[in-house]
């Protein structure tokens, strides 16, 4: 590679590092997972960075390495988990709403196929049209909005189990539902 082209790529790096980050966020839960997959994106998108033409796309190439290579590493994990009668009560004290919403939701999002899970992050977090979506994923608009359809009803289907397993617990126990307001504490299940 030409050493313009090396200067390039080290500036759009700069400059877009924060936003590509945050897209890597989304694709895998854990802050770490996230840094090696973009990096592992940058390295594979160095050696391809003279073949972009226009570098005005870099970016959807680069959300696209990103989605491809979290794919690759879907694929090849090892299930480490072993099955238990009961779960153990981990809980932590969460004094923000917004926070536990988040956490629920990346949460929640792990309940969706590799390709689902990319057309909701493109489509919410990213606020990419359907065309743009439908361009960084290799596929058609109306694949995207297919996609997209049946994702947002498994994550509603998957809210709604989660609420009424929450509710049937708190009946259980005697406990009160909170409102709004109220500082709540949060148990991982």
């Amino acid at each position: 590679m030409a050493q313009g082209e090396v200067l390039e790529f080290e500036e759009y790096v700069r400059t877009r590092q924060d936003a590509l980050l945050r897209s890597a966020r989304r694709l895998v839960p854990d802050p770490v997972d996230a840094q090696d997959l973009l990096q592992t994106a940058l390295a594979r998108t160095y050696g391809r960075w003279d073949g972009i033409a226009d570098k005005r796309l870099a970016d959807a190439y680069l959300r696209r390495v990103m989605i491809n290579t979290r794919t690759e590493w879907w694929r090849a994990r090892k299930l480490e988990e072993v099955p238990t009668e009961q779960l153990p009560d981990a809980c932590v004290d969460d004094s923000t709403e917004q926070h536990a919403d988040r956490a629920l939701l990346m949460d929640v999002l792990k309940v969706l196929a590799p390709k689902q899970r990319s057309v909701v992050v493109l489509r919410h977090w990213e606020q990419m049209s359907t065309e743009e979506t439908a361009a960084a994923l290799g596929m058609s608009a109306g694949t995207v909005k297919s996609t997209l359809h049946r994702a947002l009803a498994r994550l509603r289907e998957e809210l709604e189990r989660r609420e009424s397993e929450e509710r049937e617990v708190r009946e259980e126990h005697g406990v009160r539902a909170l409102r709004p307001g109220e500082e709540r504490e949060r148990c991982a299940a």
